[in-house]
This record gives structure tokens, sequence and C-alpha cells, in this order.
């Protein structure tokens, strides 16, 4: 069995820097056409001559061959300028702005602490640009449980954002709950979108803890309960317009990853496309695939859809166990197993 699908976009990646960029960037340029930048290095991006500067990086990190194109984002802090969100429109280099509480995952710590605040007049310049929120949807207030912190974002921070600026686009990431599919779906339609994992639409949170604990399985938002798991399943699968992919693919160094305080994030890269036909396939949705790889994404930021193609086989495949590079190895999600998909460009 084979199946033809209009090449891809990633609308949530991370590509880091410096030795780490150099390794992953061209396991995305494979099979992506496009990709979604996160802007969360140290220092962050937050200005649009930073942005460009990292593209430039990026693209030195291709294959001589590629035709992948990074779209870049700006670091969102209470010190961002309304100006600096006019420069980037007119860039044509920047496509959004992300959104991290201060706090809430890997190089958050510069991120927004006064949103409705501070933040306001840019949010404002955002919506008549026409720029996109990208939101990494948590509160971060300690004595909130790790497992609620979406639900919390969505009633004290994002349905009152919409509610002050319903004009502006929102994508909420990575989204784990079905309080997050519901949020989604009783917004209006073309305004508020979600981007999907391959390991939030396949795992549930004991696969943190099956035979011990999994450091490769551990990300931010954590894995949820397996009812959340299937919301977000049925709803990526169900044809809707207000998802698409987002993979969040977040490579570590393997010591980060196992060790006594190790980093979150899963670096999936190499295995998304093939994880996704699975999550399709077993739905019964194999013929909804395509508008949530290709089309849903491009056609929520205005953009044009790709007109190449890549092919996905129903070929068994294992992968690899890791991936060298010239700092140590990255462990790739479903390292070692045999997957049923494989794609090609």
């Amino acid at each position: 069995m084979e199946l033809s699908l209009t090449q891809p976009d990633d609308w949530h990646l991370h590509l880091r820097d410096g030795d780490l960029l150099e390794a992953v960037a061209p396991h995305s340029a494979r099979l992506f056409g496009r990709a979604i930048v996160m802007p969360n290095l140290r220092p962050p991006i937050t200005t649009t001559a930073a942005a460009m500067a990292y593209q430039e990086s990026i693209v030195k990190a291709l294959p001589p061959d590629s035709n992948f194109t990074p779209l870049m984002t700006l670091y969102l802090t209470d010190n961002t300028n309304p100006d600096e969100i006019r420069l980037a429109r007119e860039s044509g280099v920047v496509y959004a702005v992300k959104l991290y509480p201060a706090g809430a995952t890997t190089n958050s710590q510069d991120g927004v602490t006064d949103l409705f605040g501070k933040c306001l007049p840019v949010l404002h310049e955002m919506a008549k640009q026409n720029m996109p929120l990208l939101v990494h949807g948590e509160v971060t207030d300690p004595d909130i449980d790790v497992f609620d912190r979406e639900k919390v974002f969505i009633d004290n921070v994002l349905r009152p954002l919409v509610q002050r600026l319903p004009q502006l686009k929102i994508v909420m990431e990575h989204i784990t709950t079905a309080d997050a599919v519901h949020f989604v779906e009783s917004c209006d339609d073309g305004m508020i979108a979600a981007t999907v994992t391959p390991q939030h639409l396949l795992l549930n949170r004991n696969s943190l803890f099956q035979g011990g604990l999994q450091p490769h399985n551990y990300c931010l938002p954590v894995l949820k309960r397996e009812v959340h798991r299937q919301a977000i399943v049925s709803a990526v699968t169900s044809g809707s317009k207000r998802y698409f992919i987002g993979t969040d693919s977040a490579p570590h160094e393997r010591r980060l990853k196992e060790c006594s305080c190790g980093c979150a994030g899963i670096f999936n890269a190499p295995v998304a496309l093939s994880l996704y036909a699975k999550v399709f396939e077993e739905a019964g949705a194999l013929d909804k695939l395509e508008a949530f790889t290709s089309f849903n994404g491009p056609d929520f930021y205005g953009l044009p859809r790709n007109t190449s193609m890549i092919k996905l086989s129903r070929t068994a495949w294992k992968v690899p166990e890791s991936f060298s590079f010239a700092s140590g190895e990255i462990i790739p999600m479903f390292a070692g197993k045999t997957l049923d998909w494989l794609p090609s460009s």
C-alpha cells in the first residue's frame, strides 16, 4: 500500500543551534517543505534582526540540494515593542510570535509575566498585522498540579484573551487535553487553531513510568491520561480544519535527558510522519491524513499549499537506536522500534 501526499509542513519545530542544529535540521528538511521554528534559544530570538540571522544559520546547516524553508518566530517578552511587530511583518521572514509563560518549559525564563498589562499593546499590533500568536498553554504557578496546568491556562488566560482580542489569530500549540479540544472547537472558525504532536496522539502518562522512569518520553506539556489522548485522536482524525501538524520535535543530547534533572523534549523528526500515519490508519481515517499534514496549516497561516509530493509506503522499517553528532548523541522517539509506514520524498 502506498499513499501520495502533498508535501507536509511542520508548524512547531525546535532546531536548536550550533552542532545540534547541524545534526537535526536535515531530518526535518528531508520530508517537510517548511517549518515554524521556535525562538527559545539562549539568548532568545526577540528581534527581527536576530530571527533573520538565525534563519541564515539554519539554511547553512541544510543539505546543498534542500528546498526547506524555515519560517521564523519572535519570542514574546514583557519588553517587546509594537514597532518590532511591524518590522517582523515587513521582513517577510517572521511569521508568528511565541508566548512562553515565564518558566513553563525549556529556555522560557525570559518569557511573559504580564500578558494583559505590558504585552497588551503588542497583542493589539499583532492583530492589526495579522500576525498569529503561538501559545504554550500552561500556567506556571507551582501550586497548580502539573497535569492541570493546561486546563487552568485555558480558563484563566486563553479564554479571557480571546474575549478581549477576538481579532487576534492564535495557535494553541501541542494540545494535550480534552479541555483544549473543547476550547478550540468553541471558538470562531479560522481564528483559533491547534497543533498536535505524535507523542500526545500515541502516548499517555503511563508511558513515562512503564518498566522504570522513561526520560525520552518526557516532554512539556507532560503526557496526560488516556481519556485525553483519545479525545485528541478523535479531534484530529475527524477532518476538522482547526488541527494541523506541529511535531514539537525538541532534541537534547542524551546526557541531558538521562540525568538527575533531565530536560523536557522528544526528538521525533525522523519518525513523525510515520507515526501520524499510524494514528490515522488505526482510526480508519487515512483519507483525512493529507489535510492534517499538508492543507490545514498553510490555510490557517494564509500561505500557499506546497505543490511537491511525498510518498508513504506501508513498509516496515526500524528506527535507529540513536543519532551521533559532534557533542554526543540524540535518542529519537520510538528508538529501536519497528514502524509500519516509511516516508520518502
